[in-house]
């Protein structure tokens, strides 16, 4: 990855520079433009600004960045820019007061690259996997309209409602997900250990068998015999499954599939709609322009589909179509959303409304996610007890018959 010094413009007219990792000067030019800044001028530079290395135990030993971490720090960021404490000493500050090995790497990253002159959003920016596209988008907007205050607010509310959404999804899966492993558990247990003892007894009575039984006892002995095989087709697929899924065209399948899931695809979508609407919201409210915003929040809704939807809006308000018009034509929003991004789209409000849409979608997820688990369990009862009755009509029928065909000759 090289280092570019680049000049432009934001939407004021103001001549700006700053640096930059890229792997082009193309890949520059599009995350400046993404910005709502105008590139003048890109200059490769031969030196780039590494991390501080660390050895392999250490890189080992060193649990990484996640979202909590961030959300700690657009917090504490948020209160000492708001206290008035320059950027460099609330980035030490930080630093003295953590444990943590791989955030003390990151803040002297982030330091070193502010000591050199960079911007703050990039300096972030080396750090994909730590901050989003859209965090970097939000830092750049502050920096250039001096509320970076307000940006670590904003940030660290729509972090907040990020992970409270994905723990209150894990709570809701944890007993169906248990109770599923269990099934799984119990099926290959019966299958290798279980049906095998079965099959000596049948065998010897030497007697018609039923058909459930017969299938019972063909699964069990093809996957005593095969398992290897089986266990190298699961592998296989599973990796198979995750290079689809990293491709373009998979993972639009994916997301897409996702929203049509009976019980969790609603839930998917109304997140998803939510996301976008407090992103869209927080870039509107920055002084982000439109068709910009919409190309960063595309990106950080995390569906293809529906991020493919957004990027439709944004090419319809290019060609001078209003945002409702293109709203409705993308076909995700229900009929309340799109008559408050026409009442918000009049009144020039737009912010405003897109945060109430925003709530109004959070508040239907929560309520959806507190029934996830009710709407579960039926399909739960159902497959143990279709299970139940398998090996009752396969296993424990047959003895039963058996035994009354002994009892009849012994009498």
């Amino acid at each position: 990855m090289q280092s570019y010094a680049w000049r432009g413009r934001n939407h004021r007219g103001d001549l700006i520079e700053g640096r930059v990792d890229a792997e082009t000067e193309d890949a520059v030019a599009a995350q400046l433009l993404s910005t709502g800044v105008t590139p003048v001028q890109i200059t490769a530079k031969s030196t780039r600004l590494d991390a501080p290395e660390q050895n392999g135990w250490q890189a080992l030993r060193a649990a990484p960045v996640n979202d909590h971490d961030t959300l700690l720090f657009s917090r504490q960021m948020h209160t000492l820019q708001r206290a008035g404490v320059p950027i460099l000493r609330a980035l030490a500050g930080l630093q003295a007061s953590t444990d943590k090995r791989s955030l003390i790497l990151l803040l002297v990253d982030l330091r070193a690259s502010l000591d050199q002159g960079r911007e703050l959003a990039t300096a972030m920016a080396r750090h994909p996997a730590v901050f989003s596209p859209f965090y970097v988008a939000m830092m750049r907007v502050g920096e250039m309209t001096g509320k970076l205050t307000e940006a670590f607010a904003r940030l660290a509310e729509h972090m907040e409602f990020e992970l409270d959404v994905r723990a209150r999804v894990k709570q809701a899966l944890r007993y169906p997900i248990m109770v599923m492993a269990a099934i799984a558990i119990a099926m290959v247990v019966i299958n290798v250990f279980v049906i095998p003892t079965f099959a000596t007894v049948f065998a010897g009575f030497k007697a018609e068998l039923p058909l459930m039984t017969r299938v019972l006892l063909g699964v069990s002995a093809f996957t005593v015999r095969w398992w290897p095989l089986l266990l190298a087709g699961a592998v296989a697929a599973g990796w198979g499954l995750r290079a689809w899924l990293a491709t373009p065209r998979g993972r639009y399948r994916w997301d897409k599939f996702k929203l049509r899931l009976p019980v969790a695809g609603p839930i998917v979508l109304k997140a998803t709609l939510a996301r976008f609407a407090r992103s869209f919201a927080m870039a509107q409210s920055s002084g982000v322009p439109i068709t910009r915003a919409m190309t960063v929040v595309a990106q950080t809704v995390d569906n293809a589909f529906i991020g493919e939807r957004i990027e439709q809006m944004r090419d319809g308000v290019e060609r001078g179509e209003s945002i409702s018009r293109c709203a409705a034509a993308a076909g995700v929003f229900t009929p309340v959303v799109l008559q408050m991004i026409a009442v918000g789209e009049e009144t020039g409000e737009l912010d405003t409304l897109l945060v109430e849409i925003a709530q109004m979608y959070e508040r239907e997820t929560d309520y959806a996610i507190k029934g996830l688990s009710a709407s579960i369990e039926p399909l739960l009862l159902a497959i143990i007890g279709v299970m139940v009755m398998v090996l009752a009509l396969g296993v424990f029928l047959p003895l039963w018959n058996l035994g009354q065909a002994a009892a009849g000759r012994g009498g």
